[in-house]
């Protein structure tokens, strides 16, 4: 397999979390034919606990649009209502320690640039789903995931390998329900990873533990529709009761003891502009470098939820829908890494951790749950430099990262499982 090959075609039918039919299909078969054993679908999430899961006709909708576009029907037929998790496992030639990879698969909800100088526009390989962008990497991740399981197909090791492909990292959703399934319970070491963050091409960190906890909070208003202009005094404006909330959770005040940050990115609601808005909702988002101010934060968000409803004669409710954690890194995986690292040509730079903070990564959960369970990890940045910022319409990654990503990864792996 080639992985830039690989990592365009990935590109190039970009699915959102939880819709991941295609990609996954794909996943599994290309893992099928190297002789792993698959676990995927329900088997390999505990679907019951996922979040911000989308409606079934978006769902039912993705699915069709993942059999036209080359997903094996038997495949998708398992993962059908969202579920799209993905594990690889591989038992080397003698007893050893388990040690598992994981890389996320969903995209994001971004129209991606037709200008001419845009590097996929160039080579042919821009999202064909108008609407869906791989603009955080997630498409070379999961074209690494596969060439890590190509190299270590020959079973030439120790042990047990588990490679883990996550739906829904944004929002964070799917980590959480993969770790309560239990996917990682078994695993000795565990090694996360992400391509670019405007890093120089070669540098990589060895750990990573700026990132911040999050929770992702959908709010419902519900007021009385009425005539704006006949009868104004007989409605209850859902829309203003949301508006209310979004100005004061935006004034919450900062902490002294950690890092916050607090935006709310959707506001909808209202049908005309003759009729008193009777529904409302908003998608808010707090976090914090420490786990308890971000759980404070979310609480302050609630009570501001549930007074600005009432202030004017609504109802409301909410509901979480996508978390992560801090990480802390085990500073002998980050050694790991660095070391590998540096037998590899083309890899310049090294450092232990990240110097900014970085926004949530729901890997979190995976690796809190084999730490609790006594094993170890770290997630691991490796560089490239960008032509714009993750989450934006024009992102794209140096290609050279991907070779050399690969190798780490194989390195890491055959180091690990002796």
């Amino acid at each position: 397999m080639d992985v830039i090959q690989l990592r365009r075609d990935f590109h190039r039918y970009p699915e959102l979390g939880f819709t991941e039919f295609r990609t996954a299909s794909k996943v599994v078969e290309i893992l099928k034919s190297l002789d792993y054993h698959v676990i995927y679908g329900k088997d390999a999430i505990d679907s019951a606990s996922r979040r911000g899961v989308p409606s079934m006709h978006e769902l039912d909708e993705a699915y069709k649009r993942a059999i036209k576009y080359g997903a094996d029907p038997a495949i998708a037929e398992k993962m059908k209502g969202g579920n799209t998790a993905v594990v690889g496992v591989l038992k080397g030639k003698k007893e050893g320690p388990t040690v598992a990879f994981r890389f996320d698969i969903d995209a994001l909800p971004i129209h991606e640039s037709k200008d001419e100088d845009h590097y996929p526009n160039i080579n042919e390989f821009a999202s064909e789903f108008s609407g869906n962008m791989h603009a955080c990497a997630h498409d070379g991740h999961t074209a690494m995931g596969l060439l890590l399981a190509e190299r270590m197909a020959d079973r030439e090791f120790a042990g047990t390998l588990k490679i883990i492909f996550q739906p829904a990292e944004e929002g964070g959703r799917g980590g959480f329900s993969m770790a309560k399934k239990g996917i990682v319970d078994d695993v000795d070491f565990l090694f996360c990873s992400h391509l670019g963050l405007d890093l120089p091409l070669g540098e990589v960190h060895g750990g990573n533990s700026k990132f911040l906890a999050s929770s992702k909070l959908k709010a419902n208003f519900y007021g009385v529709p009425s005539h704006a202009g006949g009868s104004p005094e007989k409605g209850r404006n859902a829309l203003l009761g949301a508006a209310t909330a979004l100005l004061n959770i935006h004034a919450i005040p900062r902490f002294s003891g950690g890092t916050t940050r607090v935006n709310v990115g959707i506001l909808e609601g209202g049908t005309a502009a003759n009729i008193i808005p009777s529904e409302a909702s908003m998608v808010i988002e707090v976090r914090s470098d420490s786990g308890d101010i971000k759980d404070d934060l979310a609480e302050r968000v609630k009570a501001i939820v549930e007074h600005s409803a009432l202030m004017h004669g609504l109802t409301s409710s909410i509901e979480t829908i996508g978390e992560a954690t801090i990480i802390q890194p085990d500073s002998e995986m980050v050694s790991v890494v660095l070391e590998e690292a540096k037998q590899i040509e083309g890899f310049t730079s090294f450092k232990e951790d990240c110097d900014i903070s970085l926004g949530s990564e729901d890997a979190s959960f995976l690796i809190k749950r084999v730490q609790e369970r006594g094993g170890k990890a770290t997630y691991m940045n490796i560089g490239s430099p960008l032509p714009a910022p993750h989450h934006h319409h024009k992102f794209d990654i140096d290609e050279a990262v991907l070779p050399l990503a690969v190798q780490l990864l194989v390195r890491i792996g055959k180091r690990m499982l002796i």
